[in-house]
């Protein structure tokens, strides 16, 4: 039995070694190595788009863990960790972590997995920009996406000097708690939510001083980087876009941040001719977690369409 085998389960059935699969090494155009796992999906799964997830603002791979395991019986399903974040290496000092250039590394991501395709990418928060770009860039290969509560320059809250205040303290606050070994604290619902394997592996690599280090880098510029998006809006050649939105409140977000986010989600959904935006009235912005099931129905509603 190799290094990454666990045996057959009930009617001899592949059970990987991880709940979110085996893993693997990508390397970006620069040399750097990106950190992924692949779950495989059900007996003919080569006929349908694979499915690819992107993390919020320095999230890794592990809290995608329950969508995942909700998604086995229809499409095989990838995450992986951005430079920096879980088991990929930080990117060197001069290599920047704007949006553009993460939406080059998941391209380069989806070329090492196979570069025609066809791939169904999912982003979360500041994943929801990044998948947009990434998708621009190539097209053909992109079957669809599903934006989870996105950033979305179409929301003005995100270019206030307010917004930028809120970054700097946020930023002040998880160096804090990293620090102080508290950040995982914070999180223990999220964490709880998860399986026992990605649980273990989001407490010891999702709170680290590490990660804060390549959370400042990715919040370089984020209103540059939205205005960007305003300037030049990714071109989707008439992809299907999805974009769920949670209904609750969380940390960060009041009722009229909310509000005025979930505005910019339906607006976002308009744009494409294949548009549709849904709420989750039981989910909050970690929609991972605490929507998991229903979350999973979207992608699963989009990729059995295509």
């Amino acid at each position: 039995m190799g290094p990454t085998e666990h045996g057959t389960g009930r009617g001899g059935a592949f059970t990987p070694a991880h709940s979110q699969g085996e893993p693997a090494i990508a390397r970006t155009r620069d040399g750097r190595e990106l950190y992924y796992q692949r779950l495989a999906g059900p007996a003919g799964a080569e006929a349908v788009p694979t499915v690819v997830f992107e993390g919020g603002l320095a999230a890794g791979r592990s809290y995608w863990a329950p969508v995942q395991a909700a998604l086995t019986d229809v499409a095989p399903t990838v995450v992986y960790d951005r430079s920096g974040l879980g088991r990929s290496p930080a990117a060197p000092a001069g290599v920047s972590r704007r949006l553009h250039t993460l939406a080059e590394d998941l391209g380069d991501l989806l070329d090492h997995l196979g570069p025609e395709g066809p791939y169904v990418l999912v982003g979360h928060s500041w994943g929801g920009p990044l998948v947009r770009l990434a998708a621009a860039a190539r097209p053909a290969r992109v079957a669809g996406l599903v934006l989870v509560d996105p950033s979305d320059e179409a929301c003005d809250l995100l270019f206030q000097p307010s917004m930028r205040r809120a970054e700097r303290v946020g930023q002040l606050a998880t160096v804090l708690m990293a620090r102080m070994g508290l950040l995982g604290r914070a999180y223990r619902s999220l964490t709880a939510a998860l399986p026992p394997d990605a649980a273990a592996d989001m407490r010891a690599e999702g709170y680290t001083v590490a990660m804060t280090r390549t959370r400042g880098r990715e919040l370089e510029d984020a209103a540059g980087d939205l205005r960007a998006l305003l300037e030049n809006p990714p071109g989707l050649a008439g992809l299907p876009v999805t974009v769920v939105s949670a209904g609750r409140t969380s940390v960060g977000m009041p009722e009229s941040v909310r509000e005025r986010a979930t505005v910019s989600h339906a607006f976002r959904a308009r744009q494409s001719p294949h548009g549709r935006h849904v709420v989750l009235p039981e989910a909050d912005h970690m929609v991972l977690t605490t929507s998991a099931a229903e979350l999973a129905e979207e992608v699963r509603r989009l990729v059995v369409s295509l």
